[in-house]
């Protein structure tokens, strides 16, 4: 009796081997495929309001896996970073931090960071600031809201306000860029700008300025009078909002 049981629990543990097996695969083809399926068609119908955040980088993510189940790497990403924007613009030596991103994963999301700046910036060049300032202050935001360190960014403006280009001046540590003021009026004079837009992060959230951010600001503007420059503002940009020196009358 005992050799009768040990035999059929062994025929049961092979058969629970099999559907197991079958089932994996299965997954894997056309129940994963029908997923994929799934999510491209309410991301093109609903846009990104009908995916939650971590389907959507499911959905970036499969570029960089062409088989497979996306959505538990999507959710661990998630999990690690706190968001989609978090992810999308997290540092590539973050992201290869989190078990299963590759260097393929990794250059998918980074694609999908630089279109997303590229989107902003195209919505504000060339184009005055004043009727366009909220798509400003979405550039500025794209670009510098979820930066694990301090950067300084220059807006050049011409005559009429429009924006000629955008520079990067100084990165720094968590909480501290390096400026140099000599350098930004020369850099000013190269573009024959009119005026400036300082802007620059704060990587602890909080966009309220500190004295030294005050100070230097004053700093920079004075140099950018005496060759006829103008300051329009300088922007403090945290991950949930920001602050304008020129709104809190500090400009």
């Amino acid at each position: 009796m005992a050799d009768e049981q040990k035999r059929l629990f062994v025929e049961d543990a092979g058969q629970a081997r099999v559907k197991q097996a079958a089932k994996a695969k299965g997954a894997n083809k056309p129940d994963a495929a029908g997923h994929r399926e799934r999510l491209r068609a309410r991301l093109i119908e609903g846009g990104s309001e009908a995916l939650h955040d971590y389907e959507l980088l499911e959905f970036v993510l499969f570029g960089a896996r062409s088989r497979g189940d996306t959505k538990p790497l999507a959710k661990a990403l998630i999990r690690s970073f706190g968001g989609f924007s978090e992810v999308i613009t997290a540092e590539p030596e973050r992201l290869r931090q989190v078990e299963g991103v590759s260097e393929a994963v990794v250059g998918a999301i980074k694609v999908v960071a630089a279109a997303s700046e590229l989107l902003a910036r195209e919505t504000v060049i060339n184009k005055p600031v004043l009727s366009s300032w909220t798509a400003v202050i979405k550039f500025c935001h794209t670009k510098l809201a979820h930066k694990n360190r301090e950067e300084f960014h220059l807006l050049f403006l011409d005559r009429k306000n429009r924006l000629i280009d955008h520079e990067p001046h100084g990165l720094g540590t968590v909480d501290q860029a390096q400026v140099y003021v000599r350098e930004i009026v020369k850099r000013a004079l190269e573009l024959n700008a009119s005026a400036l837009i300082l802007v620059h992060n704060h990587p602890s959230g909080d966009p309220q300025p500190s004295k030294a951010d005050v100070a230097v600001t004053r700093e920079i503007q004075k140099a950018l009078s005496v060759v006829g420059i103008d300051t329009h503002d300088h922007l403090i940009i945290g991950r949930k909002g920001h602050a304008s020196f020129k709104a809190m009358g500090l400009l």
